[in-house]
């Protein structure tokens, strides 16, 4: 059952999280960090409630048990990614890589272990907070592919993509051994006057968040679709496993975080989700190449 009760008029939706969780001492410590953090929090302790409680609230935030006692947190995870793009940060009791992949597979961006520590929690959550969302103003930051490989196309009016595309008028970007700070990378971009970008046929809008392949929108989470910007930006400039985790911390590159073994397989999940979702081929890729050993990049243009 939801906990707390609300007009959804005065929500501030980009501070709201839902909390589904059966353990009510954990429920309760999950309260406290989130309300800390300046959420306002809904709980459930079911897997049916907390679906229903997500379509109520819209949160920014959940965190989903795995062990619930009607339904499993993959089937939760998978009802909410119906109709949610919330970050879902999944915890659970079972320290299996399977569990954990599992997990990412059915639309998890995140997850911890139990026993947890609070600011654990605190940091992961903040780290989702940082990240881009939908863009009301400004003229989004983008660094352009070493090769110059991708095309920017200008928005048309009411938010559509124009039909015909633009070159790039970027300037180049250099991190001094193609595998450095993807963060520094955004911050060296130069600003365009364009809202999307495309190539080989898949276009994607930053401000809109909308990304389509010949015209059909794909149905992305958020950690897919901010890879898949990370990549795009990124160009054939290979990108490792342990820049991509920064970029979803919204880490500064180089400052010495500890990026996990089970970290950079989750990346792994995630990238291979978007492949699935794009209907990309691994050996022989139109849009994301795995660069054996060491990261990812984007598959040249085709001719």
């Amino acid at each position: 059952m939801v906990s707390t009760e609300l007009g959804e008029q005065t929500l501030d939706r980009t501070r709201v999280a839902v909390v589904i969780e059966d353990d009510k001492d954990i429920r309760e410590l999950i309260e406290v960090v989130l309300q800390q953090g300046g959420f306002e929090v809904f709980s459930a302790t079911n897997g049916t409630a907390g679906v229903e409680a997500v379509k109520k609230y819209a949160p920014a935030i959940i965190t989903l048990d795995l062990g619930l006692p009607d339904i499993d947190g993959y089937e939760v995870a998978r009802q909410i990614r119906l109709f949610s793009d919330s970050y879902i940060v999944m915890l659970t009791a079972r320290a299996e890589e399977l569990d954990t992949l599992m997990g990412l597979e059915s639309g998890a961006d995140d997850y911890l272990t139990k026993p947890f520590r609070p600011r654990e929690l605190r940091a992961r959550v903040a780290a989702m907070m940082r990240r881009p969302h939908i863009s009301t103003g400004g003229v989004p930051t983008v660094p352009a592919p070493e090769t110059g490989q991708n095309t920017l196309v200008p928005a048309a009016p009411g938010g559509s993509s124009a039909q015909a595309a633009v070159s790039t008028g970027m300037a180049r970007h250099n991190d001094g051994g193609g595998t450095g700070g993807l963060q520094g990378g955004r911050a060296a971009g130069a600003a365009v006057d364009t809202e999307c970008i495309e190539h080989n046929g898949l276009m994607l809008a930053p401000r809109t968040r909308v990304a389509r392949v010949e015209d059909e929108e794909l149905e992305l989470t958020r950690t897919e679709f901010d890879l898949l910007h990370a990549l795009l930006e990124s160009g054939q400039t290979v990108r490792t496993k342990a820049d991509l985790v920064r970029w979803l911390r919204a880490d500064d590159y180089d400052t010495g975080s500890y990026i996990s073994d089970a970290d950079e397989r989750a990346i792994e999940v995630h990238i291979g989700n978007l492949r699935r979702k794009l209907g990309d081929n691994s050996r022989s890729p139109r849009w994301l190449k795995t660069v054996r050993g060491v990261g990812y990049c984007l598959a040249p243009a085709a001719g």
